[in-house]
């Protein structure tokens, strides 16, 4: 009997031992997981607003589909200005010579990261596929704001929810997490770039 005890006692050691690991590690295993994940997904949403941010400055608007960003960015360009000459130097006599050259997006976008950049990617959220089962989507919005001095603004939106990105971890965590976002600090239920409400210079919510 006394072997018995000694063996239900070592159990209950061993499971409240294990308890309290688990009530430390969790909360520390999802933030480190949270962190890593909003980190991508933050890259992302700035690419998004790079590339829109070029649309505009070519055609005066936001791009309203993911479809007309990646086609824009495939086979689209850009003008570049270059001078020759100065106005001021008295060899050239103050001629300046400007010269506009059309450069792909392809060679001046996203130049730097290679082949890991892919344009095609950019609609998606990462991570979404293992946090709800399926690759989902940003959300891409646009609009036209009016400012007081009855200016059009043109201004767009792409927002990413917590959930699909974060949703396989550890569901109370998620709920606490989303809790102080959401109604402590008055802020999105998720990562965002730019606003259909108000012209924000298309800051990030992370910013």
């Amino acid at each position: 009997m006394k072997a018995v005890l000694q063996i239900l006692l070592a159990l209950g050691i061993i499971a409240l031992g294990y308890w309290v690991y688990k009530m430390f590690e969790t909360p520390i295993e999802f933030e480190r997981n949270r962190s890593e994940r909003e980190t991508v997904v933050i890259e992302r949403l700035k690419d998004i607003r790079t590339i829109q941010r070029s649309y505009r400055t070519k055609y005066g608007k936001f791009a309203g589909s993911f479809e007309d960003l990646i086609n824009y960015y495939k086979n689209d360009s850009i003008i570049v200005e270059m001078a020759i000459g100065s106005e001021d130097d008295s060899a050239a006599m103050g001629k300046l010579v400007r010269i506009k050259t059309a450069i792909a997006l392809t060679d001046t976008l996203f130049n730097h990261r290679g082949e890991k950049f892919v344009i095609e990617n950019i609609q998606f959220i990462p991570f979404s596929e293992k946090a709800i089962g399926s690759k989902l989507k940003f959300k891409l919005d646009t609009a036209t704001l009016m400012t007081e001095s009855k200016m059009a603004v043109p201004v767009f939106e792409a927002y990413a929810p917590y959930k699909s990105f974060l949703g396989d971890l550890d569901e109370q965590e998620l709920i606490n997490y989303r809790d102080e976002k959401v109604n402590t600090l008055k802020r999105a239920d998720g990562l965002k770039v730019g606003s259909i409400n108000e012209a924000n210079n298309e800051a990030g919510n992370w910013e």
